[in-house]
């Protein structure tokens, strides 16, 4: 992903803290904090509404510019704090990083499609990881890794984080003897039906600093 295909989000820099915060989530703001490469903890505030649109567009390991004092930051999210009854977002942490040095993330893993093996012996296919450990460049990080399981056509077929199709400036540091989805015999409710895809939401490999640690 180049420069101008990353996603934008412009952000100010954000004096309000502690309880005086909520007010200005009830005013459309949402609050959060950019650090990371050779930057000092910033406390931001952003849009709610672009913002969170954005946002959900991007997983653990998509880059993101953050449009600060006139200046672009790359960087990626690092923890996301949700009102899960309203569904909507309360506070997200942003990791600054430098395009020359290479990182390590979490990806996520997508299931797709059918394994023949559910429909020709009733098998079930069973979840392994839901995410990978890689390192490359920020630039260079997949947004997510898609395994098609419609290659499984008996029961005993699996796919390993050894069969994944990696770009070669991609390394993995999962084991690579580790399990991502196998078909086994019998029903369960973990059987995958025709048309659904599962994608799993990736640990959080670096907890995002606390608001307070911004507060002055």
């Amino acid at each position: 992903m180049d420069e101008m295909e990353k996603a934008v989000i412009k952000a100010t820099r954000r004096t309000v803290t502690g309880k005086k915060v909520g007010a200005m989530r009830r005013e459309g703001k949402l609050p959060g904090v950019i650090y990371g490469h050779h930057l000092e903890p910033i406390a931001i505030t952003m849009d709610q509404r672009e913002a969170s649109r954005t946002l959900a567009t991007l997983t653990s390991s998509s880059l993101v510019n953050i449009e600060l004092d006139g200046q672009m930051h790359a960087a990626l999210v690092r923890e996301k704090q949700k009102n899960y009854i309203r569904g909507t977002l309360l506070h997200v942490d942003f990791l600054a990083v430098s395009l020359t040095e290479k990182i390590r993330a979490s990806v996520a893993i997508e299931i797709h499609g059918v394994a023949p093996a559910v429909k020709d012996y009733n098998g079930v296919v069973i979840n392994g990881l839901e995410s990978i450990e890689v390192e490359s460049l920020p630039q260079d990080l997949p947004e997510r890794v898609v395994v098609d399981i419609s290659e499984l056509k008996n029961i005993g077929d699996g796919i390993y984080v050894r069969d994944l199709k990696l770009a070669s400036n991609v390394i993995v540091h999962t084991d690579k003897d580790e399990m991502i989805v196998v078909v086994t015999g019998g029903t369960t409710e973990e059987t995958i039906v025709e048309g659904e895809a599962t994608m799993a939401e990736p640990e959080v490999i670096e907890k995002g600093k606390k608001e307070e640690e911004v507060e002055d």
